[in-house]
């Protein structure tokens, strides 16, 4: 199982980024045919820690089954336009795209 992260650096404007991120999520299920009463992906929040803030605001992450289902999403002209979407409301910065395994 693969784990797709997308890791969006603190925003310029909180608020303007939460009002543009419902509609990004809106978007990805409109692309992707999931129903919107569906949530096949966790959203993380991050706070302060022990250390101090995080780089990052918020993270959007979802399971693949494998590395071809991770690939064929990604590829499709849906996904494409969520990407760009995703470099559109992200404010602080290019959002990080990550691939990982649990274990």
């Amino acid at each position: 199982m693969l784990q797709l992260m997308v890791l969006y650096p603190h925003p310029a404007d909180e608020q303007q980024f939460e009002t543009a991120y419902t509609k990004h999520l809106a978007l990805f299920h409109e692309k992707t045919g999931i129903p919107v009463t569906e949530k096949p992906y966790t959203l993380t929040k991050f706070l302060p820690g022990p250390m101090g803030s995080s780089p990052f605001y918020r993270m959007f992450s979802m399971p693949f089954e494998s590395a071809e289902a991770l690939q064929a999403a990604l590829s499709s002209a849906g996904m494409q336009e969520v990407a760009a979407d995703a470099n559109l409301i992200s404010t602080g910065g290019t959002p990080v795209i990550l691939v990982g395994t649990e274990g």
